[in-house]
């Protein structure tokens, strides 16, 4: 039997830093990275964040968990290139760092997930704003996130790749919310007085979309303009109902969270390596290959509407 000094030691503590502690979507991944942990066996996740989505809160999480000595983080950026310095010290130290979600600069970090692919994201917030206007034709707006996060940038810029796609549609604005409710639906607010022909936002953030579709429905704009992006299912199930929302996508943030735990399990273990072309199991998830950035996709996005969200809202 092992001594209480021990079985410390043989505890792998595995850190997982939202953007900010508050967001419903990093909270379900924390609970996807508890499964994974149970899963793998003594192991304890440290779930933890700043209270507002800054680089300058994750670095001092990060030094604080240099300090506890931590055997990974597993870390979703609100700037890519900020926090390198911070995570070069951790890896320096002997710490795993993998980033999910928005993305570390690789210098910064052994593995990136992507939640999906970029190209299948950039092309749904689009799609499905095109889908729900008269004749596929229309003015839409985004309403993003940080003007520094790695992942809303890339899907905006992967978007714009397929507005060929979509001819109808007319991409009047890009606005930023910075993950906070209170800026997101004064944000909506502006593009729904300056565009007042605007039949769609579409907000690539789990904050920007509920915020969007709370002022569509204040303004009294419901099936004037359709509110869509990623969301999570229980956070939007009452969009959906008003009609504020006709449909929005997202992957699995529980087994998002759990994919990036086990990624980081494994490289702990010196299972898997964090190099180009290898392959990584992420437990009932799959596997994945890295990419020469050691960057991989988790799964395609998925689609929610009237016709599922109940089977979905109490899940996550």
């Amino acid at each position: 039997m092992l001594s209480t000094v021990s079985a410390a030691v043989a505890e792998t503590r595995i850190a997982v830093v939202a953007k900010d502690i508050g967001n419903g979507f990093f909270v379900a991944a924390g609970k996807g990275a508890e499964e994974a942990a149970k899963e793998i066996g003594d192991t304890k996740i440290i779930f933890t964040g700043p209270t507002e989505p800054t680089a300058e809160g994750q670095i001092e999480v990060i030094n604080a968990l240099i300090a506890q000595q931590v055997n990974a983080i597993v870390i979703s950026a609100n700037d890519p290139d900020a926090l390198v310095p911070a995570l070069q010290k951790a890896k320096q130290r002997g710490i795993t760092v993998v980033s999910f979600d928005s993305g570390v600069a690789p210098e910064g970090r052994d593995v990136q997930l992507d939640p999906s692919s970029i190209d299948l994201i950039g092309k749904t917030i689009i799609k499905l704003a095109a889908d729900n206007m008269p004749d596929g034709k229309g003015k839409m707006a985004f309403l993003s996130g940080t003007a520094t996060a790695t992942n809303q940038n890339a899907w905006l810029a992967a978007a714009k790749e397929h507005y060929a796609d979509f001819p109808g549609v007319e991409v009047v604005a890009t606005v930023y919310g910075d993950d906070l409710f209170d800026k997101s639906y004064r944000e909506a607010q502006g593009l729904i007085s300056t565009h007042p022909d605007l039949v769609a936002i579409s907000a690539p953030t789990t904050v920007g979309i509920v915020a969007a579709a709370q002022a569509v429905t204040d303004a009294g704009k419901i099936g004037k303009i359709n509110v869509t992006g990623l969301a999570l299912p229980s956070e939007m199930a009452a969009h959906i109902k008003s009609g504020a929302s006709k449909s929005f996508a997202i992957w699995n943030p529980i087994d998002l969270g759990y994919s990036a735990t086990m990624i980081a399990n494994s490289l702990i273990k010196g299972t898997a390596k964090a190099e180009p072309g290898a392959e990584i199991s992420i437990g009932r998830v799959g596997k994945i290959t890295l990419d020469d950035n050691r960057s991989a996709a988790m799964s395609d996005p998925f689609t929610y509407d009237a016709s599922n969200i109940d089977q979905f809202s109490s899940i996550f």
